[in-house]
């Protein structure tokens, strides 16, 4: 039986700075300027109309996933 990766949510209207946060599993900071995929990968990414709603990664240390949320409040601020 395989285990279930624990599925986390980060909201980035919470998040001061330049958008980068510690992994809530393992602490391994994930930038949204690393487009490298060593430290996390896009798993999904869901649009409300051609808006980015949420994005699923997943951290590649830990293997957690991370549901980020916020776009829409953050797109309607600037």
């Amino acid at each position: 039986m395989r285990k279930k990766a624990e599925e986390y949510v980060v909201d980035l209207t919470k998040i001061d700075g330049d958008g980068a946060f510690p992994c809530p599993k393992c602490g391994v900071v994930i930038s949204p300027d690393d487009e490298s995929e060593e430290v996390y990968t896009i798993m999904n990414t869901k649009l409300k109309g051609e808006e980015l709603e949420e994005l699923i990664i997943q951290c590649n240390r830990c293997k957690s996933r991370i549901r980020l949320t916020g776009f829409l409040l953050s797109a309607q601020e600037l």
